[in-house]
C-alpha cells in the first residue's frame, strides 16, 4: 500500500511564509558545532526541537532516519504533542515495494507523527512520470532524472510547507563527501539550516539502537543492502565496502542532488540558456 500525503492547510503555508528568515553567520554556525560536537543524538535533537521553529525530518527512512524517528518519540513527555516533529518523504515513484511496506509499518508504530509525501510534480504514479519523460529516464539523462524525482519535490516540499530547518540522517561514517560532515549546517543556496544528529555515529551505533529498541526497518538490509534509494540504482553492499557502496554502484557519484542544490541551481541556469539557445 502506497503511503498517504498530508494536506497542508492553505493558511498554515501561507502564515509559514510569512515566517522570519533564520540566519546563522559563520561565526554562530562554527560556535553551535563545537558545542554539539560531543553531545549525544537525543541531546541534539533536543537542543534542535527547543531552537528552531519550522522544524521538520526530511527522510527516506533509512537506517538513521528510523533511528531518529524512534527517539524523537522518545521525547514525547516533555512536550505538547505526542511527536513534535513533523515527516517528509519524496516518493520518487521508483521506490522498492519494500521500502513503501516499511513506511506503513511506521504509520502503526508511530501514529502520531504526521507524515508528508511528495511526489514528482504533475505524476501520481510512474506510468505518468515515463508519459511525461520517456522510460529509463535515469539511463538517458540522469541529472534531470534526479531534479525532477528528488530535487523539485523536497524543494517544492520546503517552500510549501515553511520549512526553516530539516533533521537529515547523514552520518560521516557513511563515506564520500560525508566523511567531514558538520551537525548543523546552511545550506549555501536556500539557506535552509540542515541538523545531522546522528552525524558521528557509526553503522555499528545505528544498528545497535535499532535492535535496542526494536524499530522496524526495510527488510532489505537482511538481503546485504545497507543504503536504500531507488531500486534501478542500489545494490547490495559487498564485504568491507563502505555502506553506501551500492548506490549508484560502478559510479564515481555519491549523492542524488538533494544535498547539492547549489550544484542543481548551475544545473537548472544552464538548462535555462541551452532552451534560449534552441529557440532563438
Amino acid at each position: 500500500m502506497a503511503p498517504v500525503a498530508v494536506q497542508q492547510p492553505a493558511a498554515v503555508a501561507q502564515n509559514a511564509q510569512q515566517d522570519t528568515k533564520i540566519t546563522l553567520t559563520p561565526s554562530h554556525l562554527k560556535f553551535i558545532n563545537s558545542q554539539l560536537q560531543n553531545l549525544e543524538p537525543q541531546q541534539i535533537l533536543q537542543w534542535a526541537v527547543l531552537t528552531f521553529p519550522r522544524l521538520y525530518q526530511s527522510t527516506a527512512f533509512g537506517l538513521t532516519g528510523l533511528v531518529t524517528i524512534d527517539m524523537i518519540s522518545k521525547l514525547q513527555p516533555q512536550y505538547a504533542v505526542a511527536h513534535p516533529m513533523e515527516l517528509i518523504f519524496v516518493d520518487t515513484l521508483h521506490h522498492f515495494s519494500e521500502t513503501l511496506n516499511l513506511v506503513d509499518r511506521l504509520k502503526k508504530r508511530y501514529p502520531s507523527a504526521a507524515l508528508h509525501v511528495y511526489k514528482p510534480e504533475n505524476c501520481d504514479t510512474v506510468e505518468d512520470f515515463n508519459r511525461l519523460y520517456g522510460e529509463r529516464l535515469w539511463e538517458t539523462d540522469e541529472a534531470s532524472y534526479d531534479f525532477l524525482v528528488k530535487v523539485e519535490p523536497i524543494q517544492r516540499a520546503y517552500e510549501e510547507l515553511g520549512v526553516r530547518a530539516t533533521l537529515t540522517g547523514r552520518r560521516k561514517s557513511q563515506g564520500g563527501k560525508r566523511g567531514d560532515l558538520d551537525i548543523v549546517e546552511v545550506e549555501e543556496y536556500t539557506g535552509l539550516i540542515k541538523i545531522n544528529p546522528l552525524a558521528n555515529w557509526s553503522f555499528k551505533d545505528v544498528h545497535d539502537y535499532m535492535k535496542a529498541n526494536d524499530v522496524p526497518y526495510n527488510v532489505l538490509l537482511d538481503r546485504g543492502y545497507r543504503s536504500v534509494g531507488d531500486w534501478h540504482s542500489t545494490a547490495p553492499v559487498g564485504e568491507g565496502e563502505d555502506e553506501r557502496a551500492g548506490r549508484w554502484k560502478g559510479k564515481a557519484k555519491t549523492e542524488c542532488g538533494i544535498h547539492e542544490t547549489s550544484k542543481f541551481a548551475k544545473f537548472l541556469a544552464a538548462k535555462k540558456v541551452a532552451q534560449q539557445e534552441a529557440t532563438a
